[in-house]
């Protein structure tokens, strides 16, 4: 196997706090390990259109308190096909790129494993999304500062609602994965949750509204998890058709929820995977993405990382029950 001299560093799909922090732990800890670092701007379509440049430890200084990705970050439909990683690859090898780090989640993971089996070349993975569903960690970068600022806005929503004895329902990210509103209900002393993880035959808003209204209790926040078909929009429009009594009212915090300088947690978490990334290429590993879990820094196959429904506590629900009487 030929020896890696040249790490490549992008971040792809939606942005999360702590990116930043990634890119400059991978650049610093390759250097001091003797390796050549360039940046690919705008994620896998900057590999197509070869935006790559030389990055030195000057190019990632003061940026691990930024919010978003100095790298900027895209969507790429070319590189969904064959002859868009084609492209991709060749650019690789002409910017002489041996390795390349990939900050996302499951769609830009998706994309590295792909480039990866066609192509030689090593990929490893860092999880940077906001929703804490990649396999194999205990969380993502971004997710930790993202729960916090849905609480920050809950608390302030919580006052409107106490004053006007309303009933909000606020719609956070997470559609597919329901860890951000399960634990920030928790957080912020929400009634209930409506999750995708809690979806089963029961009707989750029946049995709020009949555990979670009380008389003494006519003001209440519920969390939902954004979904085209039953959001926080649906749900409102159904209590005020079935329960007309209530007064109710809907926030969708949406991309606020993305920005914003990240947390302690998730600078270290992205500083120690992005130095777990530069130490599994000196390894010889390969195709992995570099996780967290319990405290010890572990390497997962891109292919469980990605593929592998991580698991839901469901003693969370319960808590949230017995707490929001």
């Amino acid at each position: 196997m030929a020896k890696i001299k040249t790490i490549g560093i992008l971040t792809s799909g939606g942005d999360a706090p702590g990116m930043n922090a990634a890119i400059r732990a991978v650049t610093r800890a390759g250097i001091y390990n003797g390796f050549d670092i360039k940046a690919v701007y705008r994620g896998y379509d900057g590999l197509i259109t070869n935006d790559i440049r030389p990055f030195t430890t000057e190019n990632v200084s003061g940026i691990i308190g930024q919010g978003g990705t100095i790298l900027k970050t895209a969507r790429s439909k070319e590189f969904a096909t064959e002859e868009g990683r084609k492209k991709a690859y060749d650019n690789l090898v002409a910017a002489g790129i041996d390795a390349l780090v990939v900050i996302g989640g499951n769609g830009s993971l998706t994309g590295a494993m792909k480039i990866a089996q066609e192509f030689d070349i090593c990929c490893i993975g860092l999880p940077g999304t906001i929703d804490n569903d990649l396999y194999g960690t205990d969380n993502t970068i971004g997710y930790d500062t993202t729960m916090n600022t849905i609480v920050e806005c809950v608390d302030r929503i919580r006052d409107t609602a106490q004053s006007h004895e309303r009933i909000f329902f606020v719609e956070v990210m997470g559609r597919d994965a329901g860890f951000l509103a399960q634990n920030s209900a928790i957080a912020s002393g929400a009634e209930a949750a409506i999750i995708p993880e809690d979806s089963t035959d029961v009707d989750q808003l029946a049995r709020f509204m009949e555990r979670g209204i009380r008389k003494s209790k006519r003001s209440c926040i519920v969390i939902v998890s954004e979904s085209p078909k039953c959001g926080a929009m649906y749900y409102a429009d159904r209590v005020r058709k079935e329960f007309p009594d209530y007064d109710v009212r809907v926030s969708i915090l949406g991309h606020l929820q993305r920005g914003g300088r990240p947390s302690a947690r998730d600078r270290i978490l992205a500083s120690r995977t992005g130095v777990g990334a530069v130490e599994a290429i000196m390894q010889g590993q390969r195709n992995i993405m570099v996780g967290v879990r319990n405290n010890e820094v572990v390497y997962v196959p891109l292919s469980e990382a990605i593929r592998s429904d991580k698991p839901f506590d469901r003693k969370l629900i319960k808590v949230l029950d017995e707490l929001s009487i």
